[in-house]
């Protein structure tokens, strides 16, 4: 694939939180014709998510925080509803998700398992995501979470059941991807029944 692009040129735009560029390239089409095309692309680095799950209650652990994102387009109050998630910073996934975890929601698990690897938004996001599920119980939580307020992160911990979650997804109040994907996983692959 590689030899059907060329790089012409590429100019940064931004290098404030993430970086964004802009970069113009020849793009080989399959009728073999080359096409001159410019794409945006945001760089924020790669990222893990868990959906946390109890066999016994039947019950996910969720977040509730403000995206900006959000609220600049047309979300109120900037409140979503997810599962944990976090950058890999220079740590491998399973790392990386085990230390979200207990920083967002306050649950220690040791026993993570990656289910699948997804781009989120390709047309001008570069992260790739690597999603996981773990079981938890009670004696797992060793603090209350909440994020780390010198990131700005200011997490409430939710626990509803799998098919409050589900409902809360028919009736609009879960509109985040990763998590709506990680509640059909759980469902669809009967982790709860």
């Amino acid at each position: 694939m590689e030899s059907r692009i060329r790089i012409i040129d590429s100019e940064v735009l931004s290098d404030d939180w993430y970086l964004l560029k802009k970069t113009t390239f020849d793009y080989q089409r399959r009728d073999g014709h080359w096409q001159r095309q410019s794409r945006e692309t945001y760089d924020r680095g790669n990222g893990a998510t868990i959906l946390l799950y109890n066999r016994e209650r039947k019950t996910v652990v969720l977040t509730r925080q403000f995206r900006f994102p959000a609220y600049v387009n047309g979300t109120p109050d900037g409140q979503l509803i997810e599962a944990c998630a976090g950058l890999l910073d220079q740590d491998d996934p399973a790392t990386c998700i085990k230390r979200e975890t207990e920083e967002e929601t306050g649950y220690r698990v040791n026993d993570v398992r990656k289910v699948f690897e997804a781009y989120m938004s390709p047309g001008s996001v570069t992260e790739r995501l690597f999603f996981f599920v773990g079981a938890y119980e009670p004696r797992h939580k060793v603090s209350d979470g909440g994020g780390e307020a010198h990131e700005g992160e200011d997490i409430e911990v939710l626990e509803p059941t799998l098919d409050e979650a589900l409902a809360m997804v028919e009736r609009g109040e879960i509109r985040d991807g990763k998590t709506i994907m990680l509640l059909q996983y759980v469902k669809l692959n009967r982790l709860l029944d």
